[in-house]
Formats: structure tokens, C-alpha cells, sequence
């Protein structure tokens, strides 16, 4: 964010330098008393300065909007977002949540520190700030989050902690997840150690987790989780002392459920609870919102709107303790500000950001311009030479026909769960098949940092492919290569059709690339607008349904394979890793 001297925004404040911007015969909506009154808006610069009588503070420059007829509503948080996985540059993300109210974000941007390090968030962050969007960036708590680990180009450690906490560019350690600290990982526990003596916030990553599980992993200090399944999990949780947030994703639904606890038990918890999206596609903000979609969903399951707004700003500005930036339009606030007609529909007519107008009469009037970027942010995949051998799982006995193996079923009624199925797959002259009429089918993750030239091999079922592969280089947590296939040579020439061409995602069907979606910046975003990224993944999507998947979105789902902290198999560079053992194992169980 770019800094005001203070003398100067002290001067604004009290009238001595006239407002920019004003906003006068409003409805201000006060998340923190509940109330809705008629009220004007001083701005200067980037910031309120002024609410109530601002005569004294409009002078002849000033910008005056008249909202009559308008309720003024904090602009949204997203509590809780993996940006990258948008696919969208920084710039075109901005574009796309803007309109829908959403004005700032907590993230980690784990997938650009995985590929381009420390040097490249300073330069994901100077794009940032040049946007309206406000990022509030927490440092990954380490990285990899992967057990056991796999292969990144950048690692987070204590000593990263150490350095960067100081610079005052994190906002916290994000995303703690629970396996790390029931491991006991010393370095992670000197990160803690660390951020509890400087008051640094902690933030969770703890799905599942009830009872002594919950109580030890508390006891660290963890101030957030966005990561309850169930109604009573996160119960539990805000009962324990935890700020909540109820994640609601392009894909994982989980507000209908978690909302209970207050529609259904005591409205008093509205305050401990806030919302996330965790992952977002540019096709589902594209058709359903953003923020605005959370909060109307809210709203439909019961929750009166202030509660809701209160829910979407200022509770989350409060969990992580940035609520003296943004979270209410109050003094000294950033000039986040919604312009909406009628609080029960949540329809944004105007949207202030940094105290820029960026949206009027449901109008992009900001200009969105994506910067030149450095080598760093480029040229980030090496890989050996693919072949189909390289990437088949052989066997030494050459007189085997057929295999045992454990494939990852993706579980489609639990987002991106894998459970575990067995079946037998044929085997010919020492290599491994896979067995599309039974959907199982062959994965590979490729190491893409030139460090080791790991391959992980195993078996998925779930996606129902009939034919062809599919690959990402947009793949959290690590970003290596990941790709499922019928048959290995489409697969061979998916993997290397991304490595040459800078990595993206791609279906390849007999040896031709029939979808394509080039991600340039570290392999895993573009500059497309938001509406030319929805078009393609539309596209995408329906080529995916003719091949046979049933997935809501297959691609999304293959991309998530390398998460081992989602049980109960996860495919890491490494191997098939299995959650509940912490350790690589082998997906052939026998040959006969």
C-alpha cells in the first residue's frame, strides 16, 4: 500500500485539505454498531478522513457523489484466497473481483513463493499496489506444506520468518497446517516460537479436527481456521476460542452447511464468523460473483444483511487484526466503499477502491493495465526429456500380465477427498496399463524446477476419461507438472508441450493438443481478461465432458493432486503419498 505522511492525512482529517472525493445523502451502513443511518463521506486520497457533516471538508476540486437513494457498505474481504488459482494475473484478478465488491484479500501467494521466491512476491506485490486491490500478503508458515516433502524452487523456513516479518511486507504466518505441528517439525516450531514472541498472528489450516486434536494444535497459538466440513466441527471451534471462516469455493460448498450455527443456534457467534472463497475459477466469478455471491447465499440461508456485511468486512478485518485499515467505513479506513440499492439482493452498483472509482452503474470505468515483468516471474520450467518409458510404472517380472494396484478416487460428494480403490490393471512387455473401462488411469507429476528430475507415478479414477490426457503447471501446492492419461504417449506429449511453451493447461487427444490455456507468469497465470480466461475454461470444460468426465471441474480437481494434507492419497514429484502413514508408498500392491 502506498503511504500518506501522516501530517498530511492529519490535516485532511481535520478539514484543513479538502476532500478528493465525497459522497453525500447516503445510508451508511456502521458494521460496528449495527446500525443504518443517513450520513456523507469525506475522502482523501486513498482514505476516509470524514463521515456525518463534511461541509467544512468538500472545496471547489472536490469530487462529489450524490448517493441518494444508496446504502454505503463496506467493501468485502476475502478472508481467505489462493489468487493464483484464478489462472489470472494480479492485475486481471483485480479486474475480475472489483466489480463484485470484493476490495481486499488475505493470501499467502504460496504458488508464486514456491516458483520465484522472495523476489518475486516484492514484484507480485508492486503490481498489486499499483491496482486498487488491496492483498494483505501472510507468509507461508513453511514450504512445501507437503508430507512427506516435495521438491519446490523456493523454501520457506524460520530463518525466512526471521528476515521477512521485520520488513513489515507479511501480515502474519499463513496457513498452519495441523500435521506439521502433530509432527512436532522443529523448524516449524521455531516459526511459531517466533511469531508468538513478536505478536505475530497465526493462521490455521486444520480440517477435521475435533477434540484433543483441536485443544493441542490451540495451544500453539492458531488465531483462524477456514477448514470445518461439518456444522459441528466449526462449532467447536469458535466455541474454543477460534475466529471462523466459512469457505465457500468455485467448488467447494461448505456456507449451507456452516451457517447453521447461527440461523439455527446463537446469533451472538455472527461475530467470530467470516467468510472465504479459498480457490475461485474466472468462470465462476464470471457467472455467479464474487464476494457478493457469499454474501447473497448468506442472506438466503437466513442471516439478516448487517449481519452478513458485518460478516464479509469487518469480522475478518478483525480476525486478522488489520480492522485499523479496512473493515468499516469509519476515519483512517482505506476508502473501500459499496454503492447497493438493496441489501436483501446485494446487487453493487458502485465500487470505490483506495478511494478510486472503479465501477459505476455496474460499469468498469478504471483502466486495468498489466505491468512488463522480469525474468523472474518467467522462464521457471526445467525439465529432462519425456518419454513414454520415463513416465510408465515398470515391473522386473517380464512374464507378469496383470497388476494389483490402489488408485486415488476422487470423492466427488467431498471436494477433492481421494479415497482409496483397488483393482487390477493389465501388464504388457514390463509396463504397467491402465484400464479406462474400470477408470483407472495413469498420473504422473513431473519435478519442473531442474532440481532432481523427479517423476511421481501412480493411479486415479473419478475423472472417467475415455480417451487423451490432461496437464497443469498450475498445480498447488508445489507447482510441479501434474497430468492423468489413458495411454502414455498423449501424456508425453502433454508434459512437453507445456514445458516448451511455458507451461498452461492442456488436453491432448491422439497426439494433438485440442485445448490450450498458456499461462506464462511462473506457469501458473496470464494477463486474459477475465471474461477471455472464463470463455476458455468453458471450452475447456466442454471438451472435458466429451472425453467423459463428470467432474464439476476436472481439471481443477487434477490440479489439487499434489495437496497431501487432503487425505487420503495425494501425488506429490516424490511418489503416491498417503495421508494417514506421512510416507510415500507403491500403488502396485502385486503382479501376477
Amino acid at each position: 500500500m502506498k503511504s500518506i505522511p501522516l501530517r498530511e492525512l492529519l490535516h485532511a482529517g481535520a478539514g484543513k485539505l479538502p476532500a478528493t472525493l465525497a459522497i453525500i445523502n447516503a445510508q451508511l451502513v456502521n458494521v460496528h454498531t449495527s446500525e443504518i443511518y443517513q450520513s456523507n463521506v469525506a475522502i482523501y486520497k486513498e482514505y476516509i478522513v470524514a463521515t456525518g457533516d463534511i461541509d467544512d471538508y468538500i472545496g471547489k476540486d472536490t469530487e462529489v457523489i450524490d448517493a441518494t437513494g444508496y446504502y454505503l457498505v463496506p467493501g468485502l474481504i476475502d478472508g481467505h484466497l489462493h489468487i493464483e488459482c484464478s489462472k489470472l494475473s494480479m492485475t486481471r484478478f483485480a479486474q475480475a473481483v472489483i466489480p463484485h465488491g470484493t476490495t481486499s484479500i488475505i493470501s499467502g501467494l504460496d504458488q508464486y513463493l514456491v516458483i520465484a521466491g522472495i523476489e518475486g512476491i516484492k514484484e507480485v506485490l508492486q503490481e498489486i499496489d499499483a491496482t486498487p486491490l488491496t492483498v494483505f500478503w501472510g507468509l507461508p508458515f513453511k514450504t512445501p506444506y507437503t508430507v512427506p516433502e516435495s521438491t519446490v524452487g523456493f523454501r520457506v523456513d524460520s530463518q525466512t520468518h526471521k528476515q521477512i516479518h521485520p520488513t513489515g511486507l507479511s501480515y502474519g504466518v499463513w496457513e498452519t497446517v495441523t500435521e506439521f505441528l502433530e509432527n512436532e517439525d522443529p523448524d516449524v516450531l521455531e516459526t511459531l516460537e517466533y511469531a508468538r514472541a513478536h505478536r505475530i498472528p497465526i493462521f490455521g489450516c486444520n480440517p477435521m479436527l475435533t477434540g484433543k486434536r483441536l485443544n493441542s494444535i490451540l495451544t500453539a497459538g492458531l488465531r483462524l481456521d477456514h477448514e470445518s466440513y461439518t456444522k459441528e466441527e466449526a462449532l467447536e471451534k469458535v466455541r474454543k476460542g477460534m475466529f471462523l471462516l466459512i469457505r465457500e469455493s468455485s467448488v467447494s460448498h461448505f456456507l449451507k452447511e456452516n451457517i447453521t450455527i447461527i440461523t439455527q443456534g446463537s446469533h451472538a457467534l455472527a461475530r467470530r464468523v467470516s467468510f472465504c472463497t479459498d480457490d475461485v475459477t474466472a468462470r465462476d466469478i464470471a457467472e455467479h460473483g464474487h464476494m457478493d455471491k457469499v454474501l447473497r447465499l448468506a442472506i438466503q440461508c437466513g442471516l439478516d444483511p448487517i449481519t452478513a456485511i458485518q460478516m464479509g468486512s469487518l469480522n475478518s478485518a478483525e480476525a486478522y487484526r488489520i480492522d485499523d485499515i479496512v473493515g468499516s467505513i469509519a476515519p483512517g479506513k482505506l476508502a473501500n466503499i459499496l454503492l447497493i440499492r438493496d441489501l436483501e439482493e446485494f446487487t453493487i452498483d458502485t465500487v470505490i477502491a483506495k478511494g478510486i472509482r472503479c465501477t459505476e452503474n455496474q460499469k468498469e470505468c478504471y483502466n486495468y493495465i498489466p505491468p512488463q515483468r522480469s525474468d523472474t516471474l518467467h522462464s521457471t520450467i526445467q525439465i529432462p526429456e519425456i518419454t513414454e518409458e520415463s513416465i510408465a510404472i515398470h515391473t522386473q517380472d517380464r512374464k507378469a500380465t496383470k497388476a494389483h494396484v490402489l488408485s486415488m478416487e476422487v470423492d466427488y460428494n467431498i471436494p477433492f477427498v481421494r479415497t482409496h480403490k483397488e483393482g487390477y490393471v493389465p501388464i504388457i512387455n514390463g509396463i504397467v496399463q491402465c484400464s479406462v473401462q474400470d477408470d483407472i488411469l495413469h498420473a504422473v507429476v513431473v519435478e519442473r524446477f531442474g532440481i532432481n528430475g523427479n517423476i511421481g507415478k501412480g493411479f486415479v479414477s473419478g475423472w472417467g476419461l475415455q480417451k487423451g490426457a490432461i496437464a497443469s503447471t498450475k498445480a498447488p501446492d508445489d507447482n510441479n507438472i501434474v497430468c492423468i492419461g489413458t495411454n502414455h504417449k498423449d501424456m508425453m506429449t502433454a508434459i512437453t508441450h507445456l514445458a516448451k511453451h511455458g507451461g498452461g493447461q492442456v488436453i491432448v487427444i491422439d497426439n494433438e493438443i485440442i485445448e490450450y490455456i498458456a499461462l506464462p507468469i511462473c506457469g501458473i497465470v496470464g494477463d486474459y481478461t477475465p471474461q477471455e480466461l472464463a470463455k476458455k475454461e468453458e471450452d475447456m470444460l466442454q471438451c472435458l465432458r466429451k472425453l467423459g468426465s463428470t467432474l464439476p471441474d476436472p481439471m481443477f480437481y487434477m490440479s489439487c493432486l499434489q495437496i497431501t494434507a487432503i487425505p487420503e492419497y495425494a501425488l506429490i514429484d516424490k511418489g503416491c503419498a498417503s495421508f494417514s502413514e506421512q510416507q510415500c508408498i507403491n500403488p502396485i500392491l502385486h503382479v501376477e
